[in-house]
């Protein structure tokens, strides 16, 4: 896959446009980047043109100006599809990218035909995890985005299974994210609104996507909004990297979520 660079008011965003076809976007989570959806990407493609984007401060894509918020991120996606010259997009977003998917759904309406939330939710931190982001934070400044990577992609897949060569590559990516743009996400995810009333108030389709495993945002928080609208999907053995851990099932539920 070729990695392509876009300008988007002063940015530099990083992604990959692959296939032909209905456009839809892929974002990643947090300390991840688009090779995150390597696995997803040449399924998708056969039917779809997909396009995978670097958040700000995460790939290749530029650090956020100012103070960081997941408005902002949402926006720049915005820009990005509009250099684009794409019309409507599916929006898929994991995780930290399912909060931005979420904020762009609220201000960009008529930008989209449908969005996904891929082990996310629509719920703000709680006081404790508020307090997890400042220390996390602290982490990075104080050993180093690596030793911080070292501790935290372990904890994304699911406890029991064996993918060793699969953490691996994600913390290899994770050790590309700069510690200025991992401090800037933690702010803005530390910062971020509720938004359930945007799941419960939209009229698009919206695919939910948990794992059965996931530690991170499990399958009840990730369903906690229900709707004729909204479809729920569960894959068993995975944790909150189903990308990694099942990437055909998740490729498979995407494409049928576009197709109906």
């Amino acid at each position: 896959m070729d990695t392509k660079i876009k300008n988007v008011n002063g940015t530099v965003i990083s992604y990959y446009d692959e296939g032909t076809g209905e456009p839809l976007v892929l974002l990643h989570g947090f300390c991840g980047s688009k090779d995150y959806w390597a696995g997803v990407i040449p399924v998708l493609a056969e039917n779809f043109r997909v396009i995978a984007v670097d958040l700000l401060g995460h790939g290749g894509s530029g650090l956020p100006a100012g103070d960081p918020s997941i408005e902002k991120m949402a926006e720049v996606i915005k820009g990005a599809i509009e250099e684009m010259e794409l019309d409507k997009i599916s929006l898929f977003g994991h995780s930290l990218g399912g909060y931005v998917t979420l904020a762009f759904a609220e201000a960009y309406e008529d930008k989209l035909k449908s969005f996904s939330l891929v082990h996310s939710t629509a719920s703000p931190d709680s006081e404790e995890g508020k307090k997890g982001r400042d220390a996390a934070s602290g982490k990075i400044d104080k050993e180093g985005i690596e030793s911080f990577i070292d501790g935290l992609v372990p904890k994304l897949f699911a406890p029991g299974e064996k993918h060793p060569e699969e953490i691996q590559m994600a913390k290899e990516i994770g050790y590309r994210t700069r510690p200025e743009g991992a401090k800037a996400a933690l702010k803005a995810m530390k910062l971020r609104e509720d938004r359930s009333h945007v799941l419960k108030s939209t009229e698009f389709p919206v695919l939910l996507v948990a794992g059965e495993k996931d530690q991170i945002v499990p399958p009840e928080k990730s369903f906690a909004v229900e709707g004729p609208n909204i479809k729920q999907m569960t894959i068993k053995a995975a944790g909150h990297m189903s990308m990694y851990e099942a990437p055909q099932e998740l490729a498979e539920i995407i494409q049928r979520f576009l197709k109906e």
